[in-house]
């Protein structure tokens, strides 16, 4: 018996090397069908990014995925494979299925222009990427995952953040760019870092329109660290949200290890500067209806639905979303203006014409800007050519799938809508 038993290793371990080779075949074999041989095996990206989440980690931790995703979509075409589940998608009908409605805009200038209107209603849900920018929180309209509960809090709030409703804060915002406009008189014959005084003037703003009161970075000339914490909660959030598991892993372990991930700045420091700024509101008072007094208001009407939490919530989002975007923006426009003298030059005609006919005051007001044609076009295609957001923002396919560009993408796998300038068509004036 001891014989047979000792036969049986020696030939195992003879036969070693050729089952060794054969399991590798067969494994090798199993994971390239997994891999190439199912739905999206056809859809062209690069070969690591099918094999791991790791092609996805590495780009968004350094930052190009903007330029990435161009430069894939222009080889590729309207689908690119980005991971394992997922697709990039650089298709308008199909982003206006994935996203909801979608709303065109007319322009003056006698071209279409995307203004983006994500209705609700669809049933492409938010992927778990958005779980990493939610953490604990359970008011928060950008990251909620479940649509019940997102459509809720949004009908809570529409009313406040409409047009008709912040049309109220404009004189609010004009005290700001008086301001602004005063310190870049002082400035003259400098060189200035407009950049960062562009992010000075909107974080100053989201102030006036949520607390009354300006934060006073434009005075001080630089921020309090606020701009360090966005941008550390940007970058970190961007690659977390590839792997959730890691960021959750880490929430638990946090009470032992401390706090490694910039994304927490977003429910931690940042949170709590939004708090010190509303009791620091209540405190004073104010002489007009801001953002955070309208917010009261539907506080007293529906306190269930919209309590404390809720409302620095709200704030919170101001804050670090309200600040950022309106500088990138600003920031997109300035830059494609200086680049381009012949349309700056004649922006400056349509204003200086309509200044002679005293049809603009000093700030332009909202009303008289949309008679300027040639702003406006400007300003669309500022926010075509650097959209304020850099990253797609992951839906995942419903039941039944959908068939995209000769594809057919089936249910569960992420979406990811390219955020491409070449996508959408626009005003053109550079």
């Amino acid at each position: 018996m001891a014989s047979h038993a000792s036969n049986l290793a020696q030939g195992f371990l003879l036969q070693f090397p050729q089952n060794l080779v054969l399991f590798a075949a067969i494994l090798c074999s199993l994971a390239y069908v997994y891999l190439f041989g199912g739905p999206l095996g056809k859809i062209p990206g690069p070969f690591t990014a099918a094999l791991s989440r790791l092609w996805m980690i590495f780009h968004s931790w350094n930052g190009d995925m903007h330029r990435t995703m161009i430069n894939l979509h222009k080889k590729h075409g309207k689908l690119v494979r980005t991971g394992p589940n997922e697709v990039s998608v650089s298709d308008l009908s199909a982003i206006r299925t994935i996203y909801g409605e979608i709303t065109w805009m007319l322009g003056a200038a006698s071209k279409d222009v995307l203004n983006v209107n994500v209705g609700a209603g669809t049933k492409f849900t938010k992927s778990d990427w958005y779980s990493v920018w939610q953490g604990h929180r359970k008011f928060d309209l950008f990251a909620e995952r479940n649509e019940k509960v997102h459509g809720s809090q949004r009908r809570l709030v529409s009313r406040i953040y409409s047009m008709d409703s912040l049309k109220d804060l404009e004189k609010y915002v004009d005290d700001a760019i008086l301001h602004f406009l005063s310190k870049m008189g002082h400035m003259g014959g400098q060189s200035v870092d407009m950049g960062l005084w562009v992010q000075l003037f909107a974080f100053d703003v989201i102030g006036e329109v949520t607390f009354s009161k300006r934060f006073g970075f434009m005075d001080a000339g630089e921020d309090d660290g606020s701009f360090r914490q966005i941008e550390g909660a940007l970058r970190s959030g961007a690659w977390l949200g590839q792997v959730p598991s890691l960021y959750w892993l880490h929430d638990f372990l946090m009470p032992i290890l401390g706090n490694h991930f910039g994304i927490n700045a977003r429910h931690g420091r940042l949170r709590e500067f939004a708090l010190q700024e509303i009791e620091s509101r209540k405190s004073r008072g104010s002489d007009h209806q801001d953002i955070l007094d309208k917010l009261f208001t539907m506080q007293k009407e529906k306190p269930m639905e919209l309590n404390d939490i809720g409302v620095l919530s709200m704030a919170t989002s101001n804050i670090f979303a309200g600040s950022d975007t309106t500088a990138i923006s600003m920031r997109s426009v300035i830059y494609y203006l200086l680049k381009n003298p012949k349309c700056m030059k004649e922006l400056i005609n349509e204003l200086d014409s309509r200044r002679k006919e005293a049809k603009l005051s000093i700030p332009v007001t909202l009303e008289e800007s949309k008679h300027l044609p040639y702003l406006q076009a400007c300003l669309y295609e500022g926010l075509r050519c650097h959209p304020a957001v850099g990253m797609s923002l992951p839906r995942v396919t419903p039941s039944g799938g959908i068939k995209i560009d000769g594809h057919y993408i089936p249910e569960g796998v992420s979406l990811s809508p390219s955020m491409n300038p070449n996508l959408t068509p626009g005003y053109r004036p550079w």
